[in-house]
């Protein structure tokens, strides 16, 4: 794996890295590596959790189509204010309808960066640390993405990575490359662990 030098910054403006993918596909695990690396190497970062938005910052919204729209769009503000300052920003949110996730698109410009992080339904559901989709599939949550409510796959996402056949790890590094080659800087080795 390769490393930014500490001394580079992204030129310019920030980046917003949005992940998006069925609960449990591995979406908040990569994005902290993520953010943890860029760190190490001196870049300005800020990881924003669906979960800790729900709670935080959206803690009046349900899960309505409505609801879901207005709890992204509040993130897509908070995202643009921090990438215009030259802020790489991780989202990690579900965000499940394909529509909605054009409008990211369009309101942030080429910073926005729709990274798929694919893992089936059934993968999601065995990795499940909450039972939420066992509770789901009885009918005792509704609403829920995959189950009971859609979940729109990316049609032209700039990367898909799949949870189900590489690590996290693996995962985190593709996107890292990706952000190396957007910010213009050369790689350098990775210190061995």
């Amino acid at each position: 794996m390769t490393a930014f030098k500490t001394t580079d910054r992204l030129p310019g403006q920030g980046l917003v890295l949005w992940l998006t993918g069925l609960s449990s596909a591995g979406k908040s695990t990569i994005s902290a590596i993520v953010a943890e690396r860029l760190r190490a190497a001196g870049q300005r970062v800020e990881v924003i959790d669906g979960d800790l938005i729900r709670e935080r910052l959206s803690p009046d919204l349900g899960f309505s189509r409505a609801d879901r729209d207005e709890n992204v769009r509040r993130v897509t503000v908070l995202s643009d204010l921090l990438s215009r300052n030259g802020v790489i920003v991780v989202t990690a949110m579900i965000s499940p309808y394909r529509q909605t996730r054009e409008a990211v698109r369009r309101e942030l410009g080429e910073r926005f960066v729709e990274v798929f992080v694919k893992a089936s339904l059934e993968a999601c559901a065995q990795r499940d640390p909450k039972g939420l989709y066992a509770m789901a599939l009885k009918g005792q949550i509704g609403e829920f993405t995959g189950v009971s409510d859609p979940y729109e796959e990316p049609l032209s996402p700039e990367l898909v990575v799949e949870t189900e056949q590489e690590t996290k790890e693996q995962s985190a590094a593709h996107i890292l490359e990706y952000v190396e080659g957007r910010a213009g800087v050369q790689p350098t080795p990775a210190a061995s662990a």
